[in-house]
């Protein structure tokens, strides 16, 4: 099979791993012949490049900044987006006749580039839906629904309709996914609609204390202390003014140690907390290589999640699966809409609680603090070999396709 998996994302080397990287590379195992459209952002100064990596073929396109900019910019790059991808697969991939088209969102505006597959070869059409546009968007304020700058809302909205229609099937986060999706969208056949969620390749781990010494000393990080670890985007998404206030509630208690570690456009928000206030028990990273990252987040006892409350869309997010795959315990403070927290307390590995009282997160780091954290976290890796491999997915997909 002839299967072309399109990404807005400027995906790292096949080699590595990651929820895109470790499905395309189940596909090539597989004996399928695997073509990947991602973006190579203005910013990087480099052209459209088309290469082979691990057997697949790779088409890099330059398309226009996306992370880490102003929203405008961002939105006139996802606009541009459908037609350089059409343009550059026209001129590297014209004589390949695809049988399946497989894309993530975000963004809804691929659904130009899916239908021209689809028209052009007959492909069968997959979307895996991580995240639910413009709706997260209105959530947080970055849209509206009436008034004259609702023209932007209902701009994108009929091409998330548009995206919907023409997917034959979309596989959803969670079942809460699901529902919201159905419910929101009545013209969708629900028989399209079912779970495939974010997965990885599982690699056996044990704890390094070692290692975790080692980092403990670079950092200044107390060892007799409990640790707390964020990593991942800081943005609107996250609601960087809650988190600094949950921190705010927890300084200078030395029984226990947070570490944030990510970057985004809310990071100076962060940034200007710690140098005002000079917490004992904070440490702020802006970022890391994510082979160094993935080492980093294995010296800590706790993972968090942090969600903005007023989300009515529910969000999966993706850092859950490397908290479970370093045997750590999970404390998700989000949205009551999403049922990550439900996943987390029912599978026994974390604590949930909502994102609108700093008191309600501080009783869960209360109760990490006393819990058997090493039990919980091997419970979430048993779960996350058990539910969120690559493999799992892979066979998901190959159901419906």
């Amino acid at each position: 099979m002839n299967i072309l998996f399109l990404s807005i994302s400027s995906l790292p080397p096949m080699k590595a791993h990651g929820i895109s990287l470790d499905l395309i590379r189940q596909m090539k195992e597989h004996g399928h012949n695997v073509y990947v459209v991602c973006s190579n952002e203005r910013r990087n100064g480099q052209p459209t490049t088309l290469v082979e990596e691990c057997g697949c073929h790779v088409l890099r396109v330059r398309i226009g900044n996306n992370k880490n900019t102003n929203i405008i910019e961002k939105g006139i790059t996802n606009l541009m987006l459908p037609h350089q991808y059409i343009a550059a697969i026209k001129k590297y991939f014209s004589d390949v006749k695809f049988d399946a088209v497989l894309y993530p969102t975000p963004p809804v505006t691929q659904a130009a580039t899916v239908s021209y597959i689809k028209k052009r070869d007959g492909a069968k059409a997959y979307l895996l839906l991580k995240d639910i546009f413009p709706q997260n968007a209105v959530d947080i304020g970055m849209m509206t629904k009436k008034g004259p700058k609702s023209i932007v809302y209902k701009m994108f909205r009929r091409k998330e309709e548009k995206l919907y229609r023409i997917s034959d099937s979309i596989g959803c986060m969670s079942q809460a996914n699901v529902d919201f999706l159905l419910k929101h969208n009545p013209y969708i056949p629900a028989e399209r609609v079912h779970i495939n969620p974010n997965s990885v390749d599982v690699f056996p781990y044990e704890r390094n204390l070692a290692v975790k010494a080692e980092i403990y000393k670079k950092y200044g990080i107390p060892a007799e202390a409990t640790t707390f670890i964020y990593g991942g985007n800081l943005g609107r998404p996250q609601d960087i003014p809650f988190i600094v206030e949950c921190l705010k509630a927890n300084a200078d208690k030395p029984d226990r140690f947070f570490v944030v570690c990510g970057n985004g456009t809310e990071y100076p928000k962060l940034k200007a907390y710690i140098e005002e206030y000079k917490p004992s028990n904070v440490l702020l990273i802006n970022g890391l290589p994510k082979a160094e990252y993935e080492d980093f987040v294995k010296a800590f006892d706790v993972g968090l999640i942090f969600l903005d409350h007023r989300f009515t869309i529910p969000n999966f997010p993706s850092r859950l699966l490397s908290y479970m795959q370093s045997r750590m315990p999970v404390l998700a403070c989000t949205d009551p809409n999403t049922d990550i927290g439900q996943v987390i307390t029912e599978g026994g590995f974390g604590w949930w609680c909502e994102s609108n009282s700093t008191d309600a997160f501080t009783a869960k780091v209360e109760e990490a603090i006393a819990a058997d954290r090493e039990a919980m976290g091997d419970k979430g890796y048993e779960y996350l070999t058990e539910h969120y491999t690559s493999a799992h997915s892979y066979e998901t997909l190959m159901k419906h396709l």
